[in-house]
């Protein structure tokens, strides 16, 4: 018996052939027979509530774009929030857990890494975009871009990084 892996259309099979000469030429076997061991698994069709849940939220997101506009030519050029601090205490405080937990797991090989990674990445770029852009002009401006530029986006890649490995390798 000999192992042998082939490709069609992108995907591989792995199959057993039986080629052994006195197999072969024994009445019944005139050719060699092929038996799949292991074919690689299509992704199953998600159940019709999961893709009805898709498509709503496809629905949601498509309905956001014309409220972009509604904001962008209706809020006033400057605001005062008032919890200003803790806006941005509590944005930093998540950032840290996200990045402890996704150390953490990571560290010890736990899968679910990949979501605190995901999850991290997202609050530091979100953290990047709104320091930028909430930051007055000159030293201000300059310390958010440094700040977007040497910690945060890179940490973002790192943890994007990660959570796209974790998820390729389990696909």
């Amino acid at each position: 018996m000999k192992g042998r892996a082939d490709g069609e259309q992108g995907k591989t099979m792995r199959q057993l052939v039986l080629c052994n000469d006195e197999l072969a030429g024994a009445e019944g076997f005139d050719r060699a027979e092929v038996i799949p061991l292991h074919e690689e698994a299509e992704e199953p069709r998600p159940a019709r509530g999961i893709r009805r849940a898709g498509w709503l939220l496809v629905a949601c997101g498509l309905a956001l774009l014309p409220w972009l506009y509604v904001l962008a030519t209706g809020l006033p050029a400057t605001a005062t929030a008032a919890h200003w601090p803790v806006a941005w205490v509590g944005l930093d405080a998540l950032e840290a857990l996200g990045l402890i937990a996704t150390g953490l797991l990571a560290a010890r090989g736990d899968r679910r890494h990949a979501l605190a990674a995901a999850a991290t990445a997202t609050l530091l770029a979100v953290d990047a975009w709104f320091d930028t852009a909430t930051a007055a002009s000159g030293g201000d401006f300059a310390t958010a871009v440094a700040m977007a530029l040497g910690a945060e986006l890179p940490l973002a890649a790192l943890c994007g990084r990660l959570a796209l490995r974790a998820l390729s390798r389990h696909a």
